[in-house]
């Protein structure tokens, strides 16, 4: 749509800022748009989930966002989600050391008396845990038979 605009004998032609205001909003939108499923995503994908960053603020009723406001919650997001993407790989690098210590575990069970790694601590869901105890109670603890019991998960889980 082109608006004309007579000033001054000269004719001007508004439609160009109206039409590059849209496609700014429109890749704006878009961006906005990727970053949110890019989030959600990251929070979802990991195991625990992770808690996202503080929600972005709400206005009471409908309204049209300024080009400035869509660059300010663009922006946010992006900060969200590059905290969120920390958070993530903190956590892999922690859930890494965990199946190391399982496997050191293992191979190893009479360095690592008591020492007990859950489920969760590695990255998967239920209630399985790794647990280095004595075999057979407190003569095994005297006499150094260290072994690992590695439970069967929830007994009543459904």
């Amino acid at each position: 749509m082109v608006f004309l605009e007579q000033t001054a004998g000269f004719v001007h032609a508004a439609a160009v800022v109206e039409s590059d205001e849209r496609a700014v909003r429109r890749t704006l939108r878009d961006q906005i748009a990727r970053l949110e499923r890019e989030l959600g995503s990251a929070v979802t994908a990991a195991y625990p989930r992770l808690l996202a960053a503080a929600a972005v603020p709400s206005h009471p009723g409908p309204r049209l966002l300024s080009l400035g406001e869509l660059e300010i919650v663009r922006d946010e997001l992006a900060d969200r989600l590059a905290a969120v993407r920390q958070q993530a790989a903190l956590q892999a690098e922690r859930q890494a050391q965990k199946r190391l210590l399982i496997e050191r575990m293992l191979l190893e069970p009479a360095r690592f008396k008591w020492v007990r790694v859950c489920n969760e601590d590695i990255g998967e869901p239920g209630c399985k845990q790794f647990h280095v105890r004595p075999r057979l109670g407190l003569v095994g603890m005297l006499a150094g038979w260290w072994h690992i019991k590695i439970s069967s998960g929830c007994p009543l889980a459904t």
